[in-house]
């Protein structure tokens, strides 16, 4: 059956909704005038409204109420569009009853998937965290129908390629942005090799890697990361989108349980020079920064928020150091499912248990916010012990369980969702289906 859209705002407004919606047979009805109100008390053959709030903010104001008043009462699902890139115009909306808060100027793509998951009513998923463990996640959770997949990437990487170009172009660190893309793309095979290739010769070139150069590139010929960001989504036809926590370069600091402070996201993961064994007894960023507006958006109007796995605080709570994070994941209606990490990992949590994750997580959220827990119970092989045990890494204790009541109310569940072999990870299908029963409920 197709779908009816009215859109209130601008006739320019209304014009470019009908250019991009009107060639997938979504019919378009556009209201301008003073006749708004009457239009959305006869909704009932309206699917969503779209929402113009930068027409109605400056000399009618008194128009505006009513209409947000009115959208309200109906319980139609609308979304609002907006240029104001703020956390209280994103709560604002929100309090009206929007199912979601878009910035203009938008990118089609990015709008109609989003629109899609709300006029379709799919479950809206946001990831958090960064590295390898958020590649795995989102290769699994994109086989999942009817969902909407958002990657929330850390941006904390000083090292390798991604600190070179960090330092070199003032830009923020590539690395994990790149392999969400890669996680989420729908483009040839070829292209996210491309995009994974890492030069091993080459003088300057060594080391680096294309996609990192690539989102460079972009990032200096669309003046920011996220715009650049966007461009590669286009290309790579990602299913899903993809943001930066935050669009302002930091730098992340530990102070270790000696009193030693380390700054630097790759000398904190690295454990070089330093007693390994060591626990992190605070962790913090150097300047203070603030999630974009599209990240906040987009935990506040989710369904539910998958944390982890990752390292625990390089990857994942680097997350909720940034302002305005922990808030997001407090005032969402979504359920926060946390995914355990497989290995302790030397210099961060050389003798974490789960238990110890879990607070830790829980510590930095400020809040028992988490509505279930995944943790594995894969029986490695020997060989995979051995080889991990010579790197000091065993896997992640299930002990102290029963001192969960005591920090959280969630759901624990104990499954067996990570690789039988030598590289001890995740397993993105596992991952998948034990996601799924949660959705399904």
């Amino acid at each position: 059956m197709p779908k009816t859209v009215l859109t209130i705002g601008s006739q320019r407004f209304a014009d470019s909704i009908k250019n991009m919606f009107s060639p997938l047979g979504i019919s378009i009805i556009s209201d301008t005038g003073e006749n708004q109100i009457k239009s959305i008390c006869k909704i009932g053959g309206i699917h969503a409204v779209i929402y113009d709030d930068d027409h109605f903010r400056c000399g009618k104001k008194n128009l505006r109420c009513k209409i947000l008043e009115t959208l309200s009462e109906t319980k139609v699902k609308f979304i609002v569009v907006s240029s104001r890139k703020s956390l209280t115009a994103v709560r604002e909306a929100k309090q009206w009853g929007a199912s979601d808060f878009i910035i203009r100027p938008f990118n089609y793509r990015e709008f109609f998937s989003r629109f899609r998951a709300i006029i379709e009513g799919k479950q809206r998923i946001v990831c958090m965290g960064g590295g390898t463990g958020l590649f795995q996640i989102l290769i699994g959770l994109k086989r999942l129908p009817n969902i909407l997949l958002t990657s929330i990437v850390s941006m904390s990487d000083d090292g390798g390629s991604s600190g070179k170009l960090r330092s070199s172009f003032g830009i923020l660190p590539p690395g994990d942005i790149r392999r969400s893309l890669v996680a989420l793309s729908n483009a040839p095979q070829i292209m996210n090799e491309l995009m994974q290739f890492r030069f091993q010769r080459g003088g300057h070139f060594s080391g680096h890697n294309l996609g990192n150069l690539f989102l460079t590139a972009l990032t200096e010929i669309k003046g920011s990361v996220p715009e650049a960001v966007r461009t590669i989504s286009d290309i790579l036809n990602t299913q899903g989108i993809v943001f930066p926590v935050t669009d302002n370069l930091t730098t992340l600091c530990a102070r270790f349980e000696d009193g030693s402070v380390i700054e630097g996201e790759s000398k904190i993961d690295l454990a070089e020079d330093r007693n390994p064994d060591l626990s992190i007894q605070e962790i913090w960023h150097e300047p203070q920064t603030k999630c974009t507006t599209d990240a906040f958006s987009s935990i506040v109007n989710s369904d539910y928020v998958i944390i982890g796995p990752g390292d625990l605080y390089t990857s994942v709570i680097t997350n909720f150091l940034v302002k305005a994070i922990p808030e997001a994941l407090l005032e969402t209606r979504a359920k926060k499912i946390y995914i355990c990490n497989l290995m302790t990992k030397p210099g961060e949590t050389s003798h974490y248990n789960a238990f110890r994750h879990i607070k830790e997580i829980v510590r930095y959220m400020k809040g028992d916010y988490l509505n279930s827990i995944i943790l594995s119970n894969t029986k490695l092989s020997a060989k995979a012990m051995q080889e991990y045990a010579q790197k000091h890494q065993r896997p992640v204790s299930l002990d102290g369980l029963q001192k969960l009541s005591k920090i959280t109310k969630a759901k624990v569940i104990i499954a067996d969702v990570g690789h039988e072999t030598e590289l001890v990870r995740h397993d993105s299908l596992k991952i998948m289906n034990e996601v799924a029963k949660l959705i399904k409920g």
